[in-house]
This record gives structure tokens, C-alpha cells and sequence, in this order.
């Protein structure tokens, strides 16, 4: 099992509804990813940060043992990525505050040679070319997927259409399906991205769940039921940290399992929807770091048990 996650570490700003807003935590999709599927296994990241990352922060990784941070790049005379955002009343709205691309503005950083020999990849919300650089330096894949967003999409889209051509999945809200897409209709939507390349898209609806349109069927799995929704803020990278890092687990569990199966991808989206579900319950990390494997167990007895029909 070598499972890759190639994206940013950020500092964030968070406001929420209530009033309540946390300055200057840990963030990043390669953060919430990779933390979340270091619960199923080993997890290799590769990101960068500037020389003004706070040693603090760095050591939150140290909670998560699994996570190889061989990966994880300090570059001198750069900042690091810095995001801020308040969130509007419905929880699953926010506002952009501030962006500083900073080190995430600048070249991909090296993947160590230990790494070339991973077999699944992620590919964290980046710019797709330099996703596309990734990709070519894991000539080993299984599988590979990728995430993207609206600005993307708008501004580097042939570049996306091109990624898509050499990816398995690809994991993106409903918004961004309608954007890439033309297609108001989620399925539809789907549809039509898989008519761009890969087998699988997985579309996330925030509290509605998500839909898994797969060459071979389609899938509509609702989120964890939670009253307890502090800050939503790396849920989506979560939940694809969870779904990978249980397809690396059957990976090791079984050589010949068809990962991007339509009934493998369905199991795995179980797993990132319940570990989705401890992120919100607090700010930044602070939920996974208190969590076991067990209680992510128990959980994903409880979400199977709401599912069951008859």
C-alpha cells in the first residue's frame, strides 16, 4: 500500500455564524487529507510551506504517525498559503475574506524518489498542470484522483479537460459539476464528466451527502447526521482523505481488488463521509487529533445501521 496526496498546507482564519472564529490554524487540503486517511494506513504528502510556518503547527502532524512527511517541503524566502473565510448562516455557504497564495502561487515541490513507487494518488485541489506534474512522476498508479474547484475551472479549463483524460476519479461539489458541465442536473452533470475520461466522479452536496455517478451504476449516500456543526472547513478534503485511504486499505488487504470498482468506490465513500463528519464538529484538526480508529468504527456501524432498508 503506498497511498500519495500532493496539495497545500495553509494557515487559516475562520468565522463562523455564531460568532465564534479562530486566527492563524492549521489548514490545507494536504492537511485535512492526509490526516484523515492516516486512520486507514500510511499516507505520503507532498506540499510546501514558507520559512514562516509556525513550529507549532508542524508539530500537529506529529498526532497523526502515519502521515510521511518526507514529502513536506520548508522553502526558504517563501510565505505560506494563507486563506480567511466566514461562513454564512446555513453552515454550507462561506465568503472568501482573503487568499494568499504565496509558496502555493509558486513551482510544484519535488517528489522525494521514495515516493515514485506509489500506487494510488490524489491530487489535492491545484492548478491542473501542476496536478498533471504529479501524475507523471508516479509512473506505478492504481489508481488516481483528483479535486478541483471554480477557479480552475474558469481560468485553466482545457488544462482540466486534458487532466481528466488520465485520471480514474474525480472528486468535486455540485457547483463545480454545473461549471465544468453545463449541466444543472447532478447526474447529469456526472454523466457528462465521465464522457471527459475518467470512471468515476464522485459530486458532494455538503449536509445532502454526495452522489457517485460510476460508468458502471450510481450511488446517493446522505452525510452523517450531526447536530453539532462548529466549522465546516476541510470537511470536502476529509472526506476524500477518508475514501482514498480506505481504497489503500483494501489495496493491502487484497493485490487484486479492482480499487476503482463501482462497489469499491461506494465502500470507501462510507469511510469519508463518517470521518467527514468528526471534522465539522470542531475547528481545524481538533477533532481528528482526539479521535481513534475505533471511534470511527462505532460511527460507521451507526451510519451502516441508518441505511439499512427492511
Amino acid at each position: 500500500m503506498a497511498l500519495l496526496v500532493c496539495g497545500s498546507i495553509g494557515i487559516d482564519t475562520v468565522h463562523t455564524p455564531d460568532g465564534d472564529s479562530r486566527e492563524n490554524v492549521l489548514g490545507g487540503s494536504c492537511t485535512y487529507f492526509a490526516a484523515a486517511a492516516s486512520f486507514f494506513g500510511g499516507v505520503r504528502l507532498v506540499a510546501a510551506v514558507g520559512e514562516d510556518f509556525p513550529p507549532d503547527l508542524r508539530r500537529t502532524f506529529d498526532k497523526f504517525p502515519e502521515i510521511d512527511l518526507r514529502g513536506l517541503e520548508v522553502r526558504k524566502g517563501s510565505k505560506t498559503f494563507r486563506w480567511g473565510g466566514k461562513y454564512l448562516a446555513n453552515m454550507d455557504q462561506r465568503e472568501s475574506l482573503f487568499t494568499e497564495l504565496n509558496v502555493l502561487g509558486e513551482e510544484a515541490p519535488p517528489i522525494p524518489a521514495a515516493f515514485a513507487d506509489s500506487t494510488l494518488v490524489f491530487l489535492a485541489n491545484a492548478h491542473p498542470g501542476r496536478q498533471m506534474a504529479i501524475l507523471e512522476g508516479t509512473p506505478h498508479r492504481r489508481l488516481a484522483v483528483a479535486d478541483t474547484m471554480d477557479l480552475w475551472i474558469k481560468i485553466a479549463k482545457d488544462d482540466l479537460v486534458g487532466l481528466l483524460t488520465r485520471v480514474d476519479g474525480l472528486v468535486l461539489n455540485y457547483d463545480e459539476g454545473e461549471l465544468l458541465t453545463g449541466k444543472k442536473n447532478t447526474v447529469a452533470a456526472g454523466r457528462a464528466i465521465l464522457k471527459m475520461g475518467p470512471r468515476f466522479v464522485v459530486i458532494k452536496k455538503g449536509e445532502h451527502g454526495c452522489i457517485l455517478v460510476h460508468k458502471d451504476g450510481i450511488a446517493a449516500l446522505p452525510a452523517y447526521p450531526t447536530d453539532n456543526v462548529v466549522d465546516p472547513t476541510g470537511a470536502g478534503d476529509t472526506f476524500a482523505g477518508g475514501m482514498m485511504g480506505r481504497l489503500a486499505q483494501m489495496e493491502a488487504g487484497s493485490a487484486g481488488r479492482d480499487l476503482g470498482s463501482f462497489e469499491s468506490v461506494r465502500e470507501a465513500i462510507v469511510s469519508g463521509t463518517v470521518v467527514a463528519s468528526f471534522t465539522i464538529e470542531k475547528f481545524s484538526l481538533d477533532r481528528l487529533v482526539e479521535i481513534k480508529v475505533g471511534d470511527i468504527g462505532k460511527r460507521a456501524a451507526e451510519y451502516a445501521a441508518m441505511l439499512r432498508v427492511g
